[in-house]
């Protein structure tokens, strides 16, 4: 470089010292989740009691830092303070006054806070002890609940923008393409492609203008990496953007974010607009020749806009539909000039590959699957929430070390991951390894990273059903095969749930799935089907039981349960029939009363209002 750069270790240094003059740190969370369980009244508490959030200019004796997910989302409204060593779970307002008084003031921790091992009943203290944080290797979230994620300030001195800085000072593009491409970074979004070798391709069309867009079109049913990364640590996601745009000779950004992320996309406007305004991002970044502008879009809901074609469309101010490919967006994309598109969690890694190098990254995770990986830990797990392991961590670690197993000492039954686009896992799938490979070959895939525990009450045959109705409401109804083929698919699992179903329904299901999977456009389609084979590869008894025996084995489907009355237990109190809004209840005063299963629609007014528990449900 022929120009000086400014010295981003001396900045790191002030805002250190900064940090340090603030006395004793406590971390509330105000992600998300925590927001809507009540953080910023409690931040406002605290703020009442004479415990103020104040700029980092201040002096203060102790500071509250709302910060981004902490990732346990179960047990939000979470309050961390790092230098007494303890964190405090469900935090209401009312709990704030003690926590300031017993513990700030007096030292004396409140034990009722503390989180409780559910295996071990015992309260714990610290986050490392936590078996929720201490199985996992945070990289992507390091930051994520435990900085300001307001405060560029903040984010510097955990080492923001260090990576680009020594990327400028570096001066060399095809060093940063070859350090990404050696890390073996595969993109966290859906398919794993080689992020390096997509960098190569953008590259590759040099001349004229193109773009980078980060695609946060997280649209999963129960997947928030991304959003998460968006409002715990912008500076990490737009640094890395910054480093891929002069890494393809890129100029120019887009992040496109759902709408229904507003937390986020309010967090990456201030991160985006201090950045400008310091020199980190916009004209002639930290004294370089390099200029980097970046716009948000907000995208309108459209779970197809996460494929990168519909995507571009809808950036361009067109409808969100997927187009043919050839061409790719590395050869034309964004107003038909190269775009590299890569994932918020892809671009996350970024920084930290350039900064710690591609060896420390592909030390993690497998031999084709390197680094790390983030998961939406959700369902019937005693730990639900955000976490992130190596590649290659078994289900086994995650549901029960990690989510501290399954929620009423109920049986596992299955994990359903990678969402719409993914598949099942079983039991026997414990301890496979989770990587791209492995579950590709076992009729799943990592996809965006939501991972739904189910337990033995879970009906796998409504599961399928569930998800082809999402996919098939998000088509986008271009292309026959999406289209029709999952229209019909829905009407086939709806027919059995219902117990009208065939079993030559089953072979219709998979001749329809592979015609849907062969003949889809875009990946939406493509992988449509996926829940309904690996159901069918892994679960085919159920549908048979759904079909035959009109009967559903978890006792879910309402159309198959059916209601009885047990003639010992019943007293002809006749509060059941005077219920049953369809006369279904025939019976004396004083004598035991039946049901007419012609009439019953299966409500459980009955069951509900009889006081002998009499009426059982099967």
């Amino acid at each position: 470089m022929t120009t000086t750069l400014i010295n981003i270790k001396a900045e790191q240094e002030r805002v250190k010292e900064q940090i340090k003059a603030q006395g004793l740190r406590v971390l509330v969370c105000a992600g998300t989740g925590c927001v809507a369980n009540g953080s910023l009244k409690v931040i406002e508490k605290f703020k009442e009691l004479g415990v103020n959030v104040r700029p980092m200019t201040q002096q203060d004796k102790v500071t509250i830092v709302p910060t981004g997910c902490h990732g346990f989302c179960e047990q939000g409204v979470l309050v961390v303070i790092p230098d007494l060593d303890v964190t405090y779970v469900r935090v209401k307002l009312e709990d704030v006054e003690e926590i300031v008084e017993s513990h700030i003031k007096e030292g004396k921790p409140v034990e009722r806070l503390l989180y409780v091992d559910p295996k071990t009943q015992e309260h714990v203290f610290k986050n490392e002890e936590i078996n929720f944080y201490a199985k996992q290797t945070r990289t992507t979230l390091a930051n994520c609940g435990e900085i300001n994620a307001e405060s560029l300030d903040e984010a510097l001195a955990v080492g923001a923008y260090e990576a680009l800085h020594k990327v400028l000072e570096k001066g060399d593009s095809d060093w940063v393409i070859e350090e990404i491409t050696r890390s073996g970074l595969r993109g966290r979004g859906g398919g794993g492609f080689p992020t390096g070798m997509k960098w190569k391709f953008t590259a590759a069309n040099k001349g004229g203008k193109s773009y980078v867009v980060c695609n946060g079109d997280e649209g999963d049913p129960g997947a928030f990496m991304d959003r998460s990364v968006m409002e715990g640590d912008p500076h990490k996601l737009l640094e890395g953007m910054a480093i891929a745009g002069y890494a393809i000779g890129a100029d120019e950004a887009y992040i496109y974010v759902r709408a229904e992320y507003p937390l986020a996309i309010h967090r990456l406007r201030v991160a985006i607009k201090e950045a400008e305004e310091r020199g980190y991002l916009g004209k002639n970044i930290m004294g370089s020749d390099f200029n980097f502008e970046i716009h948000i879009k907000e995208g309108a809901g459209a779970f197809v806009c996460g494929e990168e074609t519909a995507l571009i469309a809808s950036i361009e101010g067109e409808r969100g539909m997927p187009r043919p490919k050839p061409p790719f967006p590395a050869n034309k994309g964004l107003f038909g000039r190269p775009t590299l598109i890569n994932n918020v969690e892809t671009l996350a890694n970024v920084a930290p590959i350039i900064l710690k190098g591609a060896d420390w990254f592909s030390s993690m995770g497998t031999e084709k699957s390197k680094g790390t990986k983030t998961f939406a830990l959700t369902g019937e797990v005693n730990n639900t929430g955000l976490i992130e392991v190596p590649m290659g961590t078994t289900l086994r670690e995650i549901v029960f070390d990690i989510g501290g197993g399954i929620r009423g000492g109920k049986k596992f039954k299955a994990v359903q991951i990678g969402g719409p686009s993914g598949g099942c896992l079983t039991e026997e799938h414990l301890d496979l390894p989770m990587d791209y490979d492995n579950l590709i070959a076992a009729g799943a895939m990592v996809g965006s990273g939501g991972l739904v525990v189910m337990n033995e009450d879970t009906c796998i045959v409504e599961v399928a059903r569930f998800f082809m109705n999402f996919t098939q409401n998000e088509s986008c109804g271009k292309c026959v095969p999406c289209r029709e083929g999952t229209k019909n698919m829905l009407k086939i699992l709806e027919r059995i749930v219902k117990g009208k179903g065939e079993m030559k329904d089953i072979e219709t299901l998979e001749e329809l799935a592979t015609a849907v999977k062969d003949g889809s456009l875009c990946g939406l389609g493509k992988t449509a089907p996926n829940p309904v084979l690996s159901t069918l590869k892994y679960f085919k008894d159920e549908y048979i039981a759904h079909i035959k025996d009109k009967k559903c084995p978890a006792g879910v489907c309402e159309a198959m349960k059916t209601i009885t009355i047990d003639a010992e237990l019943c007293k002809g109190c006749t509060k059941c029939a005077r219920t049953c809004p369809v006369g279904a209840i025939e019976g004396t005063v004083k004598n035991p009363h039946h049901i007419d299963q012609s009439k019953c629609i299966k409500c459980g007014a009955c069951a509900s209002a009889c006081p002998f528990k009499a009426i059982k449900q099967s």
